[in-house]
């Protein structure tokens, strides 16, 4: 069993066909690898069973989050050189599978894999972590399902999240400047962004504003308390409506703001002046899409205003054929899907929506993740101790490799306004689109 390592990466080069970019330590101390650069711990020969019995991303994930691979060095320099094995470059979303499986072909990888079986020990499939959502049921987006998504999302403690995101309890993309604009922390581009999105709904004193998917409650407190509107919150987690409910109390702005747990679909108490959906329509799936947006539609008073904050990913050759990969729908967001921009436009427009402005601000995204990241590292045992090790490793994982997907332009964010424009054509936005501060309703 001596070398484990220089087997390893022998195995691995094999598949590839190119020299693999990072260094390999494993368990019997064996190393192999370009010196000084990031180093692939295999902690266990059990990360190789747990590879052979879901080859691919699910095996990969679910070795990280028990602990048994791991990474010493700069996680975003081995993220980012892994990565470049596994997306083709300049293409979109095309993993080297073909490449693979050419390779499994010669009779010298069939020999290198049949070493992999011996190095793997036991031939007994491992028990997947306790982290992984399992034995979904029933139809997509159904009512209840997709509650229990947000639960398993979002109800992991809010004390943890507080550690990872900051005072400003915002979970979604914040909106950077310089120190010279005033924006020079993660709190002052988080305040920035939500009073962005306040502007561009061109929200006043006395208007009625939903906000889906509330969260914690920041936008509804911002907007209640710097532009005086009335102001109703819904979200799926209990655990968030009980934090929210908390903060408006404090902040003595009960009289002005209610969170409900309630889906986007139970909403019967229309209309409202503006809609505000931030971070949440990632959850909503293609299928439920148009419904969602009709929903929206009906919401809103004639003139009324949406402000749609999302997710994009690259358009791909084979729609239907697009799936979310396995680590995030099994650990971090199940159920969620991401559409092309061009898509979600499309579906808004159809559902009787002007769309009037499209903002992509996917740098920003990237630095708010690294931000969260650094959080998360900074109070980790803390972390870990609030919810478990395993989820500590979910997080830190998928915001980093969320970051460099967004640094790749693998994926976007987008702040999409529109308007339920009455009959007569009069939007009321103002003629110069970006000069949000001398938005008006006439």
């Amino acid at each position: 069993m001596a070398d484990a390592a220089g087997r390893l990466t022998k195995l691995a080069e094999e598949v590839l066909g190119v020299p693999l970019p990072v260094r390999i330590r494993a368990w019997d101390r064996s190393e192999s690898g370009p010196p000084g650069a990031p180093t692939l711990v295999i902690r266990h020969r059990r990360a190789l069973r747990r590879l052979l019995f879901k080859p691919g991303e699910l095996g990969l994930a679910r070795a990280w989050v028990a602990g048994d691979l791991d990474i010493e060095g700069d996680l975003y320099e081995a993220l980012d050189r892994l990565a470049g094995l596994i997306w083709e470059r300049g293409e979109t979303a095309k993993p080297h599978r073909a490449a693979a499986l050419r390779a499994l072909a010669r009779p010298e990888v069939r020999a290198a894999a049949r070493e992999l079986l011996a190095l793997a020990g036991a031939p007994v499939p491992p028990t997947p972590p306790a982290e992984e959502v399992r034995r979904r049921r029933g139809p997509l987006h159904t009512l209840r399902r997709d509650k229990e998504a947000i639960s398993h999302h979002y109800d992991v403690g809010n004390d943890f999240y507080a550690l990872v995101l900051g005072p400003s309890m915002v979970y979604s993309c914040a909106y950077w400047g310089t120190a010279e604009d005033g924006v020079a922390t993660l709190e002052d581009a988080q305040r920035d962004k939500l009073d962005l999105i306040c502007r561009k709904l061109g929200l006043r004193e006395g208007q009625r504003l939903l906000d889906v998917g509330c969260g914690w409650g920041s936008m509804v407190l911002h907007a209640a308390r710097e532009y005086g509107v009335r102001a109703v919150g819904i979200t799926l987690s209990e655990e968030q409506a009980t934090f929210a409910r908390k903060r408006i109390a404090e902040a003595g702005l009960a009289d002005r703001i209610e969170i409900r747990v309630q889906d986007y679909r139970e909403i019967h108490d229309e209309p409202f002046d503006a809609v505000s959906s931030v971070g949440m329509a990632e959850h909503v799936g293609r299928t439920q899409y148009a419904e969602y947006a009709a929903a929206l539609y009906a919401l809103l008073k004639p003139g009324g205003r949406l402000l749609n904050h999302q997710i994009a990913r690259r358009p791909v050759p084979d729609e239907e054929a697009y799936h979310v990969d396995e680590f995030i729908d099994r650990y971090v967001f199940p159920d969620g899907e991401l559409a092309p921009i061009g898509r979600t436009v499309g579906q808004l427009e159809e559902a009787g929506f002007e769309v009037r402005d499209v903002e992509a601000i996917r740098e920003h995204y990237a630095r708010t993740l690294r931000q969260w990241v650094a959080n998360l590292e900074e109070h980790w045992d803390e972390a870990a101790r609030l919810t478990s090790v395993g989820r500590a490793r979910v997080w830190r994982l998928y915001m980093a490799a969320s970051a460099l997907s967004f640094e790749r332009n693998r994926i976007g964010v987008n702040q999409v306004l529109a308007v339920r424009t009455p009959e007569p054509g009069e939007s009321g936005l103002p003629l110069r689109a970006r000069d949000w501060r001398a938005a008006g309703r006439g």
